[in-house]
């Protein structure tokens, strides 16, 4: 790691900053170095269940405040950013998701619609039914575009790995025969949208995350220096061994800390 080129920071939050509702090693610490040293940060998240106030609420909860809503990004945020390029304000989509996104779509100005939609909005369903997945590929296979918020295939939680919005994603592309417009990582668009809003490059950024196929693979392609930390998915050995490798790997944020200090 070259920490000396760093000017901004993006990181991931579940498994990087928290676990379920208990905030991980070096959470609080975290943020206060980059506000020390004045360094800009977004927190990016595939997780699209939450809207970015709920995510300032739990941060309010583990006990970090001053975070704007701007500084967060989501799949469900960056599927908004999307479909105002594409779409006309108001125009419905048909939802396979949370309540979450949602809030978010309705908020960024589209119709949740069962009917003749834009687009369908694929994220992680935790009332999944047949039916709805049966909805969803029929309004896909009558031309409404496939839009994934993200493709993780599990969710890490205190429970260990669940299903992700990836399971679904998968069903969608077996019964349509056609591939997804995916918004998280790996994924450029969340990428995008998290660099525009700091105001840097990707090469003078760096990306923290517990995920090797999605954190740490997109944001490299990007060209920006990446850190693992192993209070998530990844593994140290898979880290090592695999065919995608961070610039650095920490046990937790406190050693990244310590390594960056």
């Amino acid at each position: 790691m070259d920490f000396k080129t760093i000017r901004a920071v993006i990181t991931d939050m579940d498994g990087v900053l928290w676990s379920g509702e208990e905030a991980l090693p070096g959470f609080t610490e975290f943020f206060a170095f980059l506000r020390e040293r004045g360094i800009p940060l977004m927190l990016a998240t595939n997780n699209g269940m939450k809207t970015p106030s709920d995510y300032i609420a739990k941060l309010d909860r583990l006990g970090v405040t001053g975070v704007a809503e701007s500084s967060i990004v989501t799949s469900g945020t960056t599927t908004v950013d999307y479909l105002r390029k594409h779409y006309p304000p108001g125009s419905g989509v048909y939802v396979l998701g949370s309540d979450g996104v949602r809030r978010v779509l309705t908020a960024g100005g589209f119709r949740i619609v069962d009917e003749a939609p834009v687009a369908v909005v694929v994220g992680l369903d935790q009332q999944l039914t047949y039916e709805k997945l049966k909805r969803a590929t029929l309004l896909i296979r009558a031309g409404a575009a496939f839009i994934a918020t993200n493709e993780d295939a599990t969710l890490p939680t205190p429970e260990g790995l669940t299903p992700g919005a990836g399971m679904m994603v998968s069903a969608l592309r077996t019964g349509t025969d056609q591939e997804p417009i995916v918004m998280g990582k790996p994924n450029a668009p969340m990428f995008e949208v998290a660099l525009d809003t700091l105001g840097c490059s990707a090469a003078e950024t760096l990306m923290i995350g517990d995920r090797l196929d999605t954190d740490i693979r997109g944001a490299a392609a990007l060209g920006m220096q990446t850190a693992l930390v192993l209070t998530g998915v990844a593994t140290r050995e898979q880290a090592v061994n695999g065919p995608v490798r961070p610039d650095g790997i920490y046990d937790d944020l406190t050693e990244l800390l310590a390594a960056w200090g």
